[in-house]
């Protein structure tokens, strides 16, 4: 996006790119901001999804792994967690590459913090049917 691109083509950009990546789970966190916090949430969708994720360089993919890795070090970011892992299944990784990737955090995060996204992750799996992982 250049510079004289208007707030709302920012924000139309980036509501075409959350609406692809994240689906519903993306609109129900922007619904659930509308009446606290409209701000944010434009924000989250023309900085976040407009202006960062829709660069050049990493695929969404691999921007999902990046995001996966970030959250589960952070702790305490199950909810947004849960939105990533939907998104992770949206952008094509499959489940057992992103179970690798939270077995992989263990090693940099440590084992309380890859044990919370594993059970997120869990929560995801069973919610679309893609229990028992083989």
């Amino acid at each position: 996006m250049s510079e004289s691109t208007t707030r709302e083509e920012r924000y139309d950009h980036g509501r075409e790119m959350l609406d692809t990546i994240d689906g519903t789970a993306g609109a129900n966190v922007l619904a659930a901001l509308g009446d606290v916090a409209p701000e944010l949430a434009h924000q989250i969708v023309a900085w976040g999804f407009g202006e960062i994720y829709s660069r050049p360089g990493l695929e969404p993919r691999d921007r999902q792994l990046v995001t996966l890795g970030m959250l589960t070090a952070l702790g305490g970011c199950e909810p947004q967690l849960e939105v990533h892992v939907n998104a992770s299944l949206n952008v094509g990784l499959t489940p057992q590459q992103i179970i690798e990737t939270l077995l992989h955090s263990a090693a940099y995060c440590g084992f309380p913090k890859a044990l919370n996204a594993t059970f997120t992750a869990k929560k995801v799996f069973a919610e679309r049917g893609l229990l028992p992982l083989t």
